[in-house]
């Protein structure tokens, strides 16, 4: 007879297979379709509209803190080790052209961030200390309505407030195994990382977007410097390695080195996965923050979605997989040792001594910055269910929490983990497809240059 253990490993993996690839990236064809192709259609617009106002102190509309503040909180969740070690995973499991598909993945992404974004705004209310709070937990209850929204609105809000404590955990545990290697002890590394992130996120989300939007642009800047060093250093590969992915993206790859070959299947199930996972784009965590942003539309804050998707796959996600290629680190090493592909890169052009501490900073500042935003995404939903008091509560959880991932502890809670992801995701996108011809109106409403839309309604 199965095990427990083994029972929810078995479902696990059945869930994060075709079920819930079908779910995210064919969701993300239907709003991308439903939405006339928006995110290639008015492209320049949402790059002028974001990466042509990053400095702007221009402030339009009601909320909590500034568009690029909000961004930032949600990139820090975005931003974190799929950008380090899971592109590495794609990449020995599914060869270079699983790259590609992060490409595709994170294009047809934009459509389901840029959606649920929107729709966080737009159903967003202010909260008993007066500040903006918003999510899937509100546009399913007020937007999808009725006992089916109510029920979807609950089981998202407590599976993400549950989910939170584990993952919080498990990005604590790679942080200290990552400094373990300096010579920092795990109770010490557990205690600092506790009490920084306490720090901040005891100020709220004021301080949290303070925080953000220096820390995460400085630490993005800081690891794309050094993949753009790598690639410099072996710039007449690059040509070759571009070739390589969009060559494997559609034939199989042949086994090189270490690395075993993949097929079709695999370069796809690889890629699509590891792109999903790394913008988080229909898992409904974003919303929680950028509900919080001051603005004058939902679509204008829901084009800094996109700003996230661009950021993340399309450049950080980039930089990482051609840096891991041109080196050779790909074919130097066996699969099962992905996780230091990214090291092999690093040190083949610092050194080992450089690169390993390199990578292990890189490594620790996008967990801590993630680690404070999941704190947040877990106090809303507790706010969300049992009220601010008990938001409090489970801010000093969370907390706790890191320290004891730290120590190795909450191991019992890593494989529910993502069987509670996927009962986030399934509600937020049952979400996105029933409220699509909201969507529709209020991005039309938006492109169109009509802005009708007032503090949730059209006027």
């Amino acid at each position: 007879m199965m095990g427990f253990n083994e029972l929810i490993s078995a479902l696990s993996n059945w869930l994060w297979g075709w079920p819930m690839r079908i779910l995210l990236f064919g969701g993300g064809v239907w709003l991308t379709v439903s939405l006339g192709f928006f995110q290639f259609k008015y492209c320049r617009r949402i790059l002028r509209e974001t990466f042509g106002k990053i400095f702007s102190s221009k402030k339009d509309g009601e909320g909590t803190i500034s568009p690029f503040q909000a961004t930032t909180a949600a990139l820090a969740s975005t931003v974190g080790a799929a950008n380090i070690i899971g592109v590495s995973v794609a990449v020995a499991f599914g060869g270079p052209g699983a790259i590609f598909w992060m490409w595709v993945v994170a294009a047809i992404g934009c459509a389901s961030k840029f959606s649920e974004i929107a729709l966080g705004v737009h159903y967003r209310e202010k909260n008993a200390r007066g500040e903006f709070v918003g999510g899937p937990m509100y546009y399913l209850k007020k937007g999808v309505g009725g006992r089916i929204g109510r029920w979807l609105s609950l089981i998202f809000s407590f599976c993400l407030m549950l989910e939170i404590i584990p993952s919080i955990a498990t990005q604590s545990l790679s942080v200290v195994r990552s400094v373990n290697e300096l010579g920092v002890s795990s109770i010490a590394a557990g205690t600092v990382l506790a009490v920084l992130v306490g720090l901040v996120v005891f100020g709220g989300i004021t301080r949290i977007g303070k925080v953000a939007e220096v820390m995460v642009p400085a630490m993005a800047v800081c690891f794309i410097i050094g993949a753009l060093m790598v690639l410099a250093v072996n710039l007449s590969k690059i040509p070759e390695a571009l070739s390589l992915i969009f060559r494997s993206a559609f034939t199989p790859a042949a086994s090189i080195g270490g690395f075993g070959g993949a097929g079709i299947i695999a370069t796809l199930r690889w890629g699509i996965a590891r792109g999903t996972y790394s913008n988080e784009a229909g898992m409904g965590t974003a919303p929680v923050a950028h509900s919080t942003a001051v603005t004058d539309h939902p679509c204008r804050q829901a084009c800094w979605g996109i700003f996230e998707i661009v950021a993340d796959t399309m450049i950080i996600c980039t930089v990482t997989g051609l840096a891991i290629i041109v080196s050779g680190a790909w074919t130097a090493l066996p699969a099962k040792d992905a996780a230091t592909m990214p090291l092999y890169a690093f040190s083949s052009v610092f050194g080992d001594k450089i690169g390993s501490t390199a990578i292990s900073i890189s490594l620790t500042l996008f967990v801590i910055s993630t680690i404070i935003t999941l704190v947040y995404y877990g106090e809303k939903q507790a706010e969300f269910l049992f009220g601010y008091r008990f938001s409090l509560f489970m801010r000093t959880v969370y907390v706790a929490a890191i320290f004891w991932g730290a120590l190795g502890g909450l191991s019992s809670l890593f494989y529910v983990l993502d069987i509670l992801l996927a009962m986030v995701i399934i509600p937020n996108m049952i979400g996105l497809l029933t409220l699509t011809p909201e969507i529709k109106k209020l991005k039309n409403d938006y492109f169109s240059g009509a802005m009708r839309w007032r503090e949730g309604k059209f006027s």
